[in-house]
């Protein structure tokens, strides 16, 4: 099986993984409405995250009463969640979360936010995630992943690159290679008109429909797509989605 696990290390290094906390993604309004649809997926039982980084989804559900554990295949990001959580609390693999064991089995959600399955850089990786994620999930329990939809309707032929983020201070600028269905999101930082930082990930994006797929390699079904955490309506317009595949008991 092909292994992007190298490629990704490099994107979650020690200096990313010191200045990744804070920005939007850490807001209440964000956060809010993501952790009140976990916490009511995993009910009275535990939640896996796969990609659990910094734990800036993780501590919250925590928080809520929610025992949670991981995988993740950066040690620097799994050792900046230690700093604000005990491992005893949050006990975290450090592996692929295509193929690596939890802390714990049985679990009655499994989840993966913010793009974070992309990250596996083949299909068969990302097959194999979703298997891995079933494995880890008991009769009746969900999987729930938040994903963006391609934006390949805004590419006019000839086009590769796609604005995915602009404001005074930052840019994100997304290039789809739309044979491997591989895509770089490159980052720019700015200051007074000059460019402070710059930095990237690569992904492999994955279509809705293909999903679903997997899912069913996996056994699993699909039960429900939203557009947002806040359960709004999934659309042909929706550029992202927060499905939810159910294991038959």
């Amino acid at each position: 099986m092909d292994d992007s696990s190298q490629e990704q290390l490099a994107a979650w290094s020690e200096q990313t993984a010191a200045t990744y906390d804070g920005g939007r993604m850490f807001s209440p309004e964000v956060l809010g409405p993501t952790v009140d649809f976990l916490a009511a997926f995993a009910g009275e039982g535990t939640a896996l995250e796969f990609a659990i980084g910094t734990g800036r989804v993780a501590i919250p559900l925590a928080e809520r009463g929610v025992p949670v554990a991981g995988i993740d295949v950066s040690a620097p990001m799994v050792e900046q969640l230690h700093r604000k959580v005990s491992p005893d609390k949050i006990p975290v693999t450090v592996g692929s979360m295509a193929t690596a064991e939890a802390p714990w089995r049985d679990a009655q959600l499994v989840y993966i936010v913010y793009n974070a399955i992309s990250n596996l850089l083949y299909q068969d990786e990302q097959v194999t995630c979703f298997q891995n994620a079933a494995r880890h999930l008991r009769p009746g329990g969900s999987l729930v992943i938040e994903l963006w939809v391609p934006q390949l309707r805004l590419l006019p032929p000839g086009q590769t690159a796609v604005p995915n983020f602009v404001s005074g201070d930052h840019l994100i600028l997304d290039t789809y290679d739309v044979v491997t269905q591989r895509l770089f999101s490159h980052h720019y930082s700015f200051e007074d008109g000059k460019v402070t930082g710059s930095g990237g990930t690569p992904h492999r994006y994955i279509w809705p429909a293909e999903l679903d797929v997997m899912a069913k390699i996996a056994g699993l079904v699909l039960t429900e797509r939203f557009a947002d955490w806040d359960r709004s309506e999934f659309t042909g317009e929706s550029s992202s989605h927060v499905s939810v595949w159910r294991k038959p008991k």
